[in-house]
């Protein structure tokens, strides 16, 4: 057996399952990709990697981190500790996610939302390096931010719900109503990839980088973003998500960005580089499996603290 400290990464996206090995970018050493299907075979799934893998790399798992899509509940006192919540994924609400798979494996698991996990794993290892205030915005089948404020995940009444703000709706240049089945037009509503595809009748990925979709795109995610910065003063700003692959979007955002702000905040990333502000992930689709082993190291760190002091 390995006396290293070997950890267990589980990106638990909506619509796909992403399980890796390791410590870290230059350390994976088995990972699996697989669809999200109902959450007795999903979970079923993911553990039986983790007890293959453990067997085939003879080691045993300091810890498993689980990045997850939500909502989730994240509160240590609360009787649903670990769960998936309201999520509109069917057949998975209120779903013990992070208790099956620590009775399943018998070991400690760390627990939180995708995003924070993807933020956590850009700090440490990606675009964030050197940051302790900043944001991951991801942008695909839905939106979701996380980040950290002063080097702590971002946590209080429930984590961050960005993709759900409001933001302002010009019916007369915009005429979809939004596809959100909780709030109709909130930014997720208007911006998200199944909105694109909604709105103009084709998946994103078909619509080329002259359209004016993306002019559209980058107004709403330019919204939202100055609204981030004026309640966050994030450090940088991180953009993932399959949408965010369009990188016709970055400049537009940026230049959407400055024009919003109006030039009230005399911060010199936001007028001098901005394009190292608003900056795509480092860690690629990465970012989330990366984050969850984050979340493992990290638990497991804080552990050994408590038990030395």
């Amino acid at each position: 057996m390995s006396t290293t400290p070997i950890y267990g990464g589980i990106e638990a996206g909506g619509t796909k399952f992403v399980c890796a090995i390791g410590t870290g970018p230059q350390d994976l050493r088995a990972e699996i990709r697989f669809p999200t299907t109902t959450p007795r075979e999903t979970i079923s799934r993911a553990v039986g990697f983790f007890q293959e893998q453990q067997e085939r790399l003879r080691c045993q798992l300091a810890a498993v981190g689980i990045a997850s899509f939500g909502p989730v509940d994240l509160n240590p006192a609360s009787l649903t500790f670990g769960y998936i919540t309201s999520t509109p994924k069917p057949g998975w609400q209120n779903v013990d996610l992070m208790g099956a798979i620590r009775e399943e494996l018998n070991v400690p698991v760390a627990f939180d939302t995708d995003v924070n996990g993807a933020a956590l794993g850009e700090g440490l290892w990606g675009a964030a390096q050197g940051l302790d205030t900043f944001i991951y915005l991801t942008v695909g089948t839905g939106i979701g931010g996380g980040g950290l404020v002063g080097g702590q995940l971002i946590h209080g009444l429930l984590h961050p719900e960005m993709g759900h703000i409001r933001i302002p709706h010009e019916r007369q240049t915009d005429p979809y109503e939004g596809n959100c089945p909780f709030h109709g037009d909130c930014l997720e509503g208007l911006a998200s990839g199944p909105a694109i595809e909604a709105r103009w009748g084709t998946r994103a990925e078909n619509l080329p980088p002259d359209h004016p979709a993306w002019a559209l795109e980058a107004h709403y995610l330019a919204l939202a973003l100055t609204n981030f910065i004026c309640v966050l003063a994030p450090q940088r700003i991180i953009l993932g998500g399959g949408v965010m692959k369009q990188r016709q979007l970055f400049p537009l955002i940026r230049a959407e960005v400055q024009a919003l702000l109006g030039g009230y905040i005399q911060a010199r990333p936001l007028l001098e580089e901005i394009e190292e502000y608003i900056v795509p992930p480092q860690l690629g689709d990465y970012a989330g499996v990366l984050g969850a082993i984050a979340l493992a190291r990290r638990a497991v760190d804080a552990a050994s603290i408590a038990t030395q002091s």
